[in-house]
């Protein structure tokens, strides 16, 4: 049977870009829209595509409890459940932390403890880290210190302990769980061109543009895998995707090296 994917932030630019990714696998999916004025041009993503698409109209403001979350995935009934949602920058600092915080996390933990949901993917960035990674440069985490310090505090610190919830709790679940933080560079809206950098290692770089498609294309081939897991950095780069995931799976590649794991798990109990 095909899986059921749950979108989070369906009318996002990226999200827009994954649906017909995930439909093209013949994947259904289940798009979470702020408005009901957004659901024609969601729809519209589906024709033609060998997966079915349904688009559910949910506020991620009105999500402010675990039992919220779990309504939602009630309705959905996923397999697969994606974050690629946000403020914005809408709302000020209490709707960042809010947003992407307070509501990922609530998805977070109701998803964790639904025995049918197997993988979890959540867009985030490469910057949203505490510790400098051994494969940056000094001057690469200087300059993702000064933008997450002086520039967006919030964003930061809220996508720090979402992706840190994740991985907590994936790591106290029992069974198959694929808990997988895809973090790209800077976004842009050049095409992608299907060659990466993707993971960790002295030739992947600690910045670098990302196309959004490219985070929709490397999203559905993560999710296409049974093996990858953890926190996945991701640009452009010269490794074809399809030869960069398969690394990234064999050599069980996760960019969390460096955090304190264990103090999370701590933090986060299941």
């Amino acid at each position: 049977m095909a899986p059921r994917v749950l979108l989070l932030g369906g009318h996002g630019r990226v999200s827009q870009m994954m649906t017909p990714c995930f439909l093209a696998r013949s994947w259904n999916v289940t798009s979470v829209v702020r408005t009901p004025d957004h659901t024609d041009e969601i729809l519209a993503l589906g024709k033609d595509q060998p997966g079915k698409l349904d688009v559910l109209v949910r506020s991620l403001d009105d999500i402010t409890s675990d039992k919220a979350a779990q309504s939602v995935l009630d309705d959905a009934k996923p397999d697969y459940v994606v974050w690629s949602a946000g403020a914005g920058g809408k709302g000020g600092p209490e709707r960042t932390f809010a947003i992407d915080r307070d509501a990922a996390k609530h998805f977070i933990s109701a998803s964790v403890r639904s025995p049918s949901i197997t993988k979890f993917l959540m867009v985030s960035s490469q910057g949203a880290r505490n510790s400098k990674p051994s494969w940056w440069s000094a001057e690469d985490w200087a300059m993702s210190e000064k933008w997450n310090t002086e520039k967006a505090p919030t964003y930061h610190d809220a996508k720090v302990e979402a992706d840190q919830y994740l991985a907590a709790l994936s790591r106290q679940r029992k069974g198959h769980f694929q808990a997988i933080s895809l973090r790209p560079g800077a976004l842009t809206d050049d095409k992608p061109t299907g060659m990466v950098a993707l993971g960790k290692g002295p030739n992947f770089p600690a910045k670098g543009d990302t196309p959004r498609g490219q985070v929709a294309e490397t999203a559905a081939a993560l999710l296409a895998t049974e093996e990858a897991t953890g926190w996945i950095d991701l640009a452009g780069g010269s490794v074809p995707l399809d030869q960069a995931v398969e690394r990234v799976c064999k050599e069980d590649c996760d960019c969390i090296e460096g955090e304190d794991v264990e103090a999370m798990i701590k933090k986060f109990p299941l």
